[in-house]
């Protein structure tokens, strides 16, 4: 605050009115309220709460000074100005102590907390009881250190002033507005009708067009966070994509631009009702999709306030639409109306009287006030547009103008209201608007076209007469009832399936319309990568510190390869020259007759071909050198350089790819042991990665902030709590081991090797117990001993599982209490494993509650399940036994990671699990090249999800089509009603009952059995096997030809006319 420069001109001028119209005030209505008084005391306590309106002897300060001063006192004399306060602020005040010659201005600083008192508060009360009548805020109650002094110096005294309320008259000093003022206004009506038209109306009609899930606060919040949102390293600056749309907000400070409420969002849904107070909140309630919408927020830039309100309506009625546009005529008609000198009652009447004689029904539903005056105070109660207010309306003054009918209902009794809200300037002529846009009938009523009514009637139309076909040949129960039951019986299943699978894709597609939000907001503000990596460039190299290090072999100015410094020196016109050796490319010596030819290539910016053809240089008018060639007889010193030049290079390389490797290496600080009892200990356990050495088990110990393994070979390894991410224990059942592992938030060194994962474990099987041949088993036969091993077996299985999974809960204890955040033990489930291929063999991938897990066998997996922002399903094909799983990170610079190879009778289960832990999936027909795809995303992350995002994926769209074919082509191989009153079923006919219609007898066999139509979605080998069972049935019924007729009698009852043609063909 120390650096805070106050406005002295803007001072001068503004203590000059004060103090003209305190003179005058007895002439003039609008100050009648400090006529007579001696003095005008303002009184300033402590800030108010972020979530209270400014208080007027807030906004009176911050008018006068530019700034608000909290625990302040201000007394204004006729000749003088005496403010107390402390001596920091005394500092800044001093700016102005000289501004005024006809007015004395005494700045009385308080002492610190730990300095003796002073006589600042007697001197002050002295001024202030010298006084007989003094004007100040008497509605006000600021509270406060200071002002508890100032009252109980007050209270004491043996005479106190009468006190005057100057609220009228402070209202009145800043009514006017002067240019600077005028300026910021115009800047805030700017900001406030950007937003409104190019955020708030498309959000607000797209959410009613998609009939999309969002609340009204939510809907709130983001219109917020338009200004920015989040604090510190998170936080996020104003989204720049809306306001580069608004005329004249090139220079706007963005610091000093504030939402003067929180945005207001009203349906016929909100809990509150239709309530056009500013005090009111957005509900929690989901948006409405029909009826009336009103939305209103108003932004403060630079302390002073414009404010702004519209009515939306999603299908009006016709008496809605004439109410509506009597707010838009009547708006026109007061700003005509509304100039320099008129009363502010009068405008009120008048605004009725139009109502009255336009619409006389709706007068008594026309809002109690018009609205109020604006400035820094969001609502000025001098200034309200009501019908008791008598004050004049003056040029340059800001308003905001409020039309609105409450109460009002519609033809099914539902409540409404309208409103129609602008910030207006008054001019001597008449008023003009400062906020404007979506206001139109065009904008703002929004009717359904009926087309769109018309398809749902459509839709249900051609679905009418399937359930009939469906239902007809319930009429032939005597004749294919068997066929109808199994019928039922399969719909019944079919109707189990298609509500599982349509509520995955519902979910999925939730999902995925949360991920596109999430992306949007997470992008938005900065629009570019954020991959946290620095751009290309080129590095710089030092290989010598002056002419002197330089080796005293470069006296010769010959080529000298200096290993030491990494540096090959080159002798160029006469000086040595020293190149570090990762400046250099390569080299290179070739033979031509007598000479032997050397030629060293540079790494240079530009080049054709390479990594580095695309890396900025900071100077690119430099000149660099490409190559320098040498020629020497002496062929076998040039091999030699040559060969040292190249050593040095792959020796250089090797480096710089470890020291990338190591990059992400952290050094895990001391393990603390425990003292004064012994650690909780795992004996016989290996460890993975495997210690240097020979084969040998250790112990695991848990101390006060890690564990410790220790190997027999005096080996140890130290892993610390707070670098466990998760911990995880695999019993022994179905392996041939029991697992305690650890992942790590980051790596750590295990010998000479990096890992990321630590895993312990105790093997499950004992020499002692083999089968292939000990002491006991050679005398010992038959099942009975077999069955006692087993049974032996699992019992010892049993306990290795209880004994290690105890060690590992103490682990998870330990932890826990050591970083004081809770560290939960995992355990894979088994039952929702699959086989898959992540590396390069085939491994079972477990899940667990908050991960995917291999930990059988090295290379481990880890995977996340949080860290995951998408997961594609590729080679999805009918007739492909497997399918490809790509799991894409939230870390779009992470490469994604692809397990190969699922079966494909996994996938269902595969897109359970998925759907179950909250991953959006997606799938499709073909491997995508996602190495492309990343570096296109990583280039804008927020132009990928303003064009659609993982929409380009299908989104949920491959389950959803999946079921949609499955379903029509199982409606499309219904079988026909005379089909099945012309079929009969028998008993050994039973095993194809899972068709439409049975196989039918020798009568039919001709027609009903080899038409295609009569099964349904059965595969080649099915029909096959009907095929050969229908040709079985001809051969046997050629053989008893008696029976033909007992056979066909019984059909020719219900169905003679399918019968009678079948004969007819005969």
């Amino acid at each position: 605050m120390s650096e805070t420069e106050l406005n002295k001109a803007s001072f001068a001028a503004r203590v000059k009115r004060i103090y003209d119209c305190w003179t005058n005030a007895g002439d003039n209505e609008d100050y009648a309220s400090i006529a007579g008084v001696d003095a005008l005391l303002l009184i300033a306590g402590d800030p108010a709460a972020d979530d209270e309106p400014m208080r007027k002897g807030s906004c009176f300060q911050q008018w006068l000074l530019g700034y608000e001063f909290p625990s302040t006192l201000t007394l204004f004399q006729k000749n003088k100005i005496s403010i107390v306060c402390s001596a920091s602020k005394a500092k800044i005040l001093s700016q102005i102590e000289n501004i005024s010659k006809a007015i004395t201005i005494e700045i009385i600083a308080r002492p610190k907390g730990k300095d003796a008192s002073n006589d600042a508060l007697p001197r002050f009360l002295a001024l202030y009881t010298s006084a007989t009548r003094v004007g100040t805020l008497v509605k006000e109650v600021p509270s406060g250190k200071l002002v508890s002094e100032w009252q109980a110096l007050v209270n004491e005294a043996s005479s106190k002033p009468e006190l005057v309320d100057m609220a009228p008259a402070v209202s009145s000093f800043m009514a006017v507005k002067d240019t600077e003022e005028l300026k910021s206004t115009q800047i805030a009506a700017s900001l406030t009708s950007t937003l409104l038209k190019h955020h708030v109306a498309p959000k607000l009609e797209s959410i009613l067009d998609k009939e999309s899930k969002v609340t009204h606060d939510m809907l709130a919040a983001q219109i917020e966070t338009r200004l920015g949102s989040g604090e510190g390293s998170s936080a996020k600056g104003p989204d720049m994509k809306v306001w580069n749309k608004g005329k004249g907000l090139e220079n706007v400070d963005w610091q000093s631009v504030e939402f003067c409420y929180p945005p207001i969002l009203i349906s016929k849904s909100s809990k509150t009702g239709y309530d056009l107070r500013y005090t009111v909140e957005s509900s929690d309630d989901n948006i409405a999709h029909k009826g009336v919408f009103l939305v209103a927020f108003g932004i403060r830039y630079k302390s002073y306030c414009t404010n702004i309100g519209r009515t939306f309506i999603v299908d009006p009625n016709p008496e809605q639409e004439a109410q509506y546009n009597l707010l838009l005529s009547l708006q026109a008609e007061l700003l005509s109306f509304m100039k320099d000198g008129t009363s502010a009652r009068d405008v009120y009447q008048h605004a009725v009287s139009y109502v009255k004689s336009n619409k006389p029904d709706l007068e008594k539903f026309f809002v109690k006030n018009l609205g109020f005056g604006m400035g820094i105070e969001f609502r000025d109660a001098a200034y309200i547009l009501s019908p008791k207010n008598a004050r004049l309306l003056r040029k340059d003054m800001i308003f905001n103008l409020s039309l609105g009918f409450t109460g009002l209902s519609d033809s099914s009794g539902q409540k409404y209201a309208l409103n129609l809200v602008d910030t207006i300037k008054i001019d001597s002529g008449k008023a003009s608007l400062l906020t404007e846009g979506v206001k139109s009938p065009k904008d703002t009523l929004f009717f359904l076209t009926p087309d769109s009514e018309e398809e749902k009637p459509k839709k249900s139309n051609k679905k009418a007469p399937a359930p009939v076909a469906n239902g007809s040949p319930v009429k032939q129960k005597a004749v294919g009832g068997k066929v109808l039951r199994n019928q039922t019986r399969r719909a019944a299943q079919d109707e189990v399936h298609h509500t599982a699978t349509s509520r995955l894709i519902d979910h999925q597609r939730e999902l995925h319309a949360n991920l596109q939000s999430q992306g949007l907001a997470k992008f938005a503000e900065d629009g570019v990568g954020a991959s946290g990596k620095e751009g290309k460039g080129w590095k710089k190299f030092q290989s010598y510190k002056g002419d002197g290090a330089l080796p005293t072999e470069v006296d010769k100015l010959r080529i000298f390869v200096d290993r030491k410094a990494q540096t090959v020196v080159l002798p160029i016109h006469g000086f040595a020259v020293p190149f570090h050796i990762n400046t250099i490319k390569n080299a290179s010596k070739n033979d031509e007759g007598d000479f032997t030819y050397l030629r060293i290539n540079f790494q240079t910016p530009g080049q054709l071909a390479g990594k580095k053809e695309d890396t900025p240089f900071e100077d690119p008018d430099s000149t660099f050198i490409r190559s320098v060639s040498y020629r020497s007889p002496d062929g076998h010193r040039l091999d030699n350089i040559v060969k040292q030049i190249n050593d040095l290079k792959k020796e250089a390389n090797k480096r710089e790819q470890q020291k990338k490797e190591m990059a992400d290496v952290i050094d895990q600080g001391t393990l603390v042991e425990l003292k004064g009892r012994r650690p909780v200990k795992m004996p016989e356990a290996f460890i993975r990665p495997a210690l240097d050495g020979k084969r040998l088990p250790g112990e695991v110990e848990i101390h006060q902030n890690g564990i410790r393994y220790q190997s027999l070979g005096s080996q140890k390894v130290d892993v610390l709590f707070s670098n466990i991410k998760h911990l995880f224990f695999q019993p022994c059942d179905h392996e041939l081991m029991v697992i305690v592992h650890l992942h790590l938030k980051a790596p750590i060194m295990i010998g000479k090797k990096k890992a990321f994962d630590v895993q312990f474990f105790r093997e499950a099987t004992d020499v002692q117990f083999d089968e292939t041949g000990n002491r006991k088993r050679k005398h010992r036969y038959g099942d009975e001993d077999e069955i006692e091993m087993e049974q032996q077996e699992r019992k010892r299985r049993a306990m290795l599982n209880k004994e290690i999974k105890a060690f590992a809960e103490k682990i998870a204890e330990a932890a826990s209490s050591s970083n004081g955040e809770t560290l939960e033990l995992d355990i894979p489930f088994r039952e929702l494993s699959f086989e898959g291929v992540p590396f390069r063999t085939s491994a079972r991938l477990q899940p667990t509650t908050e991960c995917l897990v291999h930990l059988t066998d090295p290379p481990f997996l880890v995977v996340t399940l949080a860290d995951i922002e998408i997961a594609s399903l590729e080679r999805v094909q009918y007739g492909l036994k497997q399918f490809d799983l790509v799991f894409i990170f939230k870390d779009f610079t992470k490469a994604p990671l692809h397990i190969n190879s699922i079966q494909s009778s996994q996938m269902d289960d595969v897109k359970n699990w998925l759907d179950s832990v909250e991953i959006p999936m997606s799938e499709g027909p073909v491997n995508l090249n996602w190495g492309p795809i990343m570096k296109h995303i990583n280039e804008s992350p927020f132009e990928f999800f303003q064009q659609g995002g993982w929409s380009f994926l299908g989104g949920a769209t491959g389950v959803e089509s999946d079921h949609s074919e499955e379903s029509g082509s199982e409606s499309e191989f219904e079988a026909d009603p005379e089909e099945l009153a012309a079929s009969s079923s028998s008993a050994e006919e039973s095993n194809y009952d899972d068709s439409d219609a049975s196989v039918s007898d020798e009568s039919g066999s001709d027609f009903g059995g080899g038409d295609d139509d009569s099964d349904e979605g059965d595969d080649w080998d099915e029909l096959e096997r009907k095929a050969a069972k229908a040709d079985q049935k001809r051969v046997e019924g050629k053989k008893t030809a008696g029976s033909d007729d007992s056979d066909d009698d019984q059909p020719k009852k219900k169905a003679g006319k399918t019968n009678g043609k079948a004969k007819a063909k005969r």
